[in-house]
């Protein structure tokens, strides 16, 4: 059970007890600075009985105990935990009695202060040693200092066991509270950037007939405003990390993709993290001039790892284009314009006057997500200059178009199925025939002025065939779209990019396809993560396994996966704006909707929502009717 409100975290069992043993333990910043707390009363650890995530950032553990002879098998104290991922701890004990009790309680505490890297490898040091400070423990070594603090102080502390014991008398009915607090030397306490009045994600709701819909998007917004960082250097800029609790940092890929389909949450989310990665964007000249760097990423057995650089560098332009759409003002876009410009160059120049875009390193292979990504760049990248007075569209879009013809040509594998685009192309020319959850990117072909959705790389006919190996068993796992078919060699349900749903791509897939009137594949995708939220609490893993949906199963959580992850927050929120098709166009003073017809999950109704910078609230009928309930002043609707 993970508690996030970034920089700090908890990490805890069901239990309660952080035990010193794997992850258990509170973080600020990457280091564990407390990774055993054991609550004992009479002696004895508590009974667990419940544990619940009460929101993001907080758990709640129950135990109970017989600590009076009289007691029989019913309990006569209940022990009550609620831990922050600020790094505080509140220990309630209750008396369900009949008679006073007086009870000993001992918390032992110890930290190695190791960093979360180590500790993932399985390279943690051996327990600091303790010394008594104020009321409570201190733990010091070369890496810095920890303090855990105590309200009541203790009666006693031994510093050699890392132990502070209390006498607590209880009442019949009555309680008792410890609270802890715990401290890296040298830090104040840990201000999340979510739970600040700054935070850029509106707050808002959804209700309809499932209720499914409400919890999915507040657990959402939840963990997305969990994940949210500030930029060191420029406090005012906030962007989000990729997720808990192996990449609690950014990666620019995955924050411009979360901030993209965030846009519905406002657009302050999309400014931070354009500015936060344009200070990283290359201007020195040469091969990688208007690049923005990011790190490479697996792509299962079948290719060689990617570059996240090259994609982020695509999504800038992208997210820029759309949130302009959706209300970002002038002055913003002009700030950012110019980097956009350096990317879209970037993407000419790499081009050359050839027609798709390589991997950046040697012999690398023309993948078929990536010409999706720079085919969406072109298009909304010249929508951009064009709108903004500045050079350069006509010959991004006659650039696509000649993308877009030989990708045609290129990239599709005919069969006696129907026929199935390419995974990607080597360098000899040889395609690479697997279908995986990447295609999806084939659909996400992004939003342009008064509603439209740009052209994609596929035609009419194609895209249909698409949509129907997306919604066919060997792709739909039950829970969403594997990362690799299910007829592919190399499959695995628990590969990362070779059959583990990722929840990311489902979306796109959810979306695209009801974009482009494929409602009942959409719709089958639709509803296989819903039910898988309600597993996970609504909470998504960024995946988890592929394994084919039964009557009465469950999807298995993925154990190296991040919960929660930004995309797949994001990807909650993105689902369900799909149910109401929402198309703003801001500077064209208008906005679209294209509801699933189908109301897939029936009535529903999403409030405080935000288009201009302003409330947005819209209901789709059990009829799949859409219907404006809130607006900015001005907006004229079109259907």
């Amino acid at each position: 059970m993970i508690c996030v409100a970034l920089p700090g975290l908890a990490i805890s069992t069901h239990s309660g007890q952080l035990t010193g043993h794997g992850l258990d333990g509170f973080y600020r910043a990457g280091r564990r600075v407390l990774s055993r707390c054991r609550v004992r009363v009479a002696g004895r650890e508590p009974l667990p009985v419940q544990a619940r995530m009460m929101s993001a950032d907080c758990a709640r553990f129950v135990g109970t105990l017989s600590v009076s002879p009289q007691a029989g098998p019913d309990p006569d104290v209940v022990v009550e935990r609620t831990r922050h991922a600020d790094g505080s701890e509140r220990i309630v004990l209750h008396s369900t009695g009949l008679r006073p009790l007086r009870v000993p309680v001992e918390i032992s505490l110890g930290t190695d202060l190791a960093d979360l890297g180590a500790i993932a490898c399985g390279n943690t040091g051996p327990e600091l040693a303790a010394t008594v400070h104020d009321s409570g423990l201190r733990w010091t070594s070369s890496v810095g200092c920890a303090a855990v603090t105590a309200d009541p102080p203790p009666t006693d502390a031994l510093a050699s066991a890392g132990l502070l014991r209390w006498e607590l008398a209880l009442t019949p009915g009555g309680s008792a509270t410890i609270e802890l607090r715990v401290r890296q030397d040298g830090a104040g306490p840990v201000r999340a950037v979510g739970r600040a009045a700054t935070s850029p994600l509106a707050p808002a709701r959804a209700t309809g007939d499932d209720p499914r819909v409400e919890a999915l998007l507040r657990t959402s917004i939840e963990d997305l405003q969990a994940l949210l960082l500030r930029d060191p250097a420029h406090p005012a800029d906030m962007h989000l990390a990729a997720g808990v609790p192996w990449r609690c940092g950014m990666a620019p890929a995955e924050a411009l993709a979360a901030a993209r389909v965030a846009l519905p949450l406002g657009t302050r989310l999309a400014v931070g993290t354009l500015r936060t990665l344009a200070r990283s964007q290359h201007r020195t000249q040469g091969r990688k001039f208007g690049m923005i760097p990011g790190p490479i990423r697996d792509a299962g057995t079948h290719l060689p790892p990617s570059c996240t650089g090259t994609e982020a560098t695509l999504l800038f332009p992208t997210l820029l284009a759309e949130a302009r759409r959706w209300g970002m003002s002038d002055a913003d876009t002009e700030e950012l314009l110019p980097v956009a410009e350096r990317c879209l160059s970037w993407l000419r120049t790499t081009t050359g006057d050839g027609t798709y875009l390589r991997d950046p390193h040697p012999d690398g292979p023309v993948r078929c997500e990536t010409q999706a990504h720079a085919h969406r760049a072109a298009l909304l990248g010249a929508d951009l200059l064009d709108a903004c007075g500045r050079p350069g569209g006509a010959e991004l879009r006659a650039w696509a178009g000649a993308l877009r013809s030989a990708f045609r040509e290129d990239f599709w594998i005919d069969d006696v199925g129907g026929g199935r685009p390419a995974a990607a192309r080597t360098p000899d020319g040889r395609l690479v025939p697997h279908l995986g959850a990447a295609a999806a990117h084939l659909l996400d072909t992004g939003l342009l002025g008064g509603g439209e959705q740009a052209p994609g790389l596929l035609d009419r006919v194609r895209t249909e065939q698409l949509a129907r190996l997306l919604g066919g068993p060997a792709m739909d796992s039950g829970w969403g779209l594997r990362g690799l078919g299910a007829k592919e060699p190399g499959h695995n349900p628990f590969g990362h990019r070779t059959g583990a749903v990722r929840v990311h791509e489902t979306a796109l897939a959810v979306a695209g396809l009801a974009a482009a009137d494929y409602e009942k594949e959409a719709s089958a995708l639709l509803r296989g993560v819903l039910a898988a939220a309600e597993s996970f609490d609504h909470r998504l893993p960024e995946m988890y396994a592929g394994e084919q949906r039964t009557d009465g199963s469950a999807p298995l959580p993925h154990p190296a996966a991040c919960r929660p992850a930004a995309t797949a927050a994001a990807a909650g929120v993105l689902l369900l704006m799909t149910l109401a098709g929402i198309r703003p166009d801001v500077p064209g003073g208008t906005v679209t909707l294209r509801p699933m017809r189908s109301a897939p999950v029936g009535e529903i109704v999403l409030t405080g929502l935000r288009v201009a910078g302003a409330p947005f609230a819209v209901r789709v009928s059990r009829l799949g009717l859409a219907m404006v309930e809130e607006a900015a002043d001005g907006l004229q609707l079109r259907v």
